[in-house]
């Protein structure tokens, strides 16, 4: 994300103009725009003719410049980018005040943004950032017959290849080297900033031996990590060891997986955790709120007036921080948010544990 401008808007709101840089960043700010906000971008409109000599044919479209007070967004995340409704309420054109439009925003689209920006809003845009200065990081976990290679975004984590050989002895076996080229390749056109091989054994290891051979310039980008299994769970693995954060310190992904197994970890034991809106608000009343965790989905529909918890969420953050506590947001598109969203959506790693 590169901020462009910040400054004051009207009514004590900020006016922040920005450029998403990837679909990471249009990702953030489908969790920061909500309705009421106004946004102003470029466009275009198809726009009636009035000239009763022409034939109608529906209208031509036309580059105009727009604000809209937000009713609806949209992260389209295969589209690749954010669609944002609403209604025009400033346009250089004054025939289209009061109309509603849909601004498609793509990556290195310009948008300027007036609002009231909460603190983990603003946090949010600050750390995306602070992550333009990010490697672009590949998973690849190996063992014996079986590869498989990941992505990381800021959103999650997605296979990008998968492959079996099988090795061994028999018919249908075929040499080892076939599967690590196969990888080699894959990430050759991948092209990551860094690389993690992980896996079991010592196949892995042979796996960096061949990319040392046949592919040096991936092998020097590549270090290796020890985990049980591969695919999704070698990913999970690798991100509870902190691997990723040595290669990618400004991820949000390594540290969402770190606490919710430590939530988990302390929920089993009956300690210092604790889980659901009702009981992490009043653990927060209390403050003994070190560590609050909240889904990003969840935190939009109680804003939006469309959850169901009869607690302000915004009251429990600004008590937790006004106390010193950490504030984390999850994101729901990957497995910890997931396992999150399964305590309710919201929980807390508590300073003592409470009665």
């Amino acid at each position: 994300m590169r901020i462009q401008s910040r400054g004051r808007g009207e009514e004590g709101r900020t006016r922040l103009t920005v450029v998403p840089e990837n679909v990471d960043d249009l990702w953030h700010l489908s969790y920061v725009l909500e309705p009421g906000d106004e946004v102003e971008g470029d466009t275009s409109r198809r726009i009636q003719r009035n000239d009763e000599q022409m034939r109608d044919t529906g209208g031509e479209r036309e580059h105009i410049h727009v604000t809209l007070e937000v009713e609806e967004v949209e992260f389209a995340r295969f589209a690749n980018r954010l669609r944002v409704s609403g209604v025009i309420v400033g346009c250089s054109r004054e025939d289209q005040l009061g109309h509603h439009h849909t601004l498609n925003v793509e990556e290195h689209d310009e948008l300027t943004i007036v609002k009231r920006f909460k603190p983990d809003q603003m946090e949010r845009i600050e750390e995306a950032e602070a992550a333009a200065e990010n490697p672009d990081v590949a998973i690849a976990t190996v063992e014996e017959g079986e590869a498989h290679i990941h992505t990381v975004a800021q959103y999650g984590t997605e296979e990008y290849a998968s492959f079996t050989r099988p090795t061994g002895k028999g018919e249908y076996a075929r040499p080892r080297s076939e599967l690590f080229e196969d990888l080699g390749d894959a990430l050759s056109h991948l092209d990551p900033d860094a690389i993690i091989l992980a896996g079991p054994g010592f196949t892995k290891g042979d796996a960096l031996d061949h990319l040392e051979d046949e592919y040096p310039d991936l092998a020097d980008r590549t270090t290796t990590v020890d985990t049980a299994g591969v695919g999704d769970r070698g990913v999970h693995e690798v991100l509870k060891r902190g691997a990723l954060e040595e290669v990618q310190t400004e991820t949000r992904i390594a540290r969402e997986a770190e606490l919710i197994d430590a939530l988990t970890e302390e929920i089993a034991t009956g300690e210092k955790a604790t889980y659901g809106v009702e009981a992490v608000a009043e653990a927060a009343e209390y403050g003994a709120v070190e560590t609050l965790l909240v889904l990003d989905d969840r935190l939009r529909e109680e804003r939006q007036g469309e959850g169901e918890w009869d607690r302000d969420v915004d009251d429990i953050i600004t008590s937790v921080e006004q106390q010193g506590g950490d504030v984390v947001v999850f994101s729901g598109e990957f497995d910890p948010g997931q396992r999150l969203k399964n305590l309710g959506g919201i929980a807390a790693l508590l300073r003592y544990r409470l009665d």
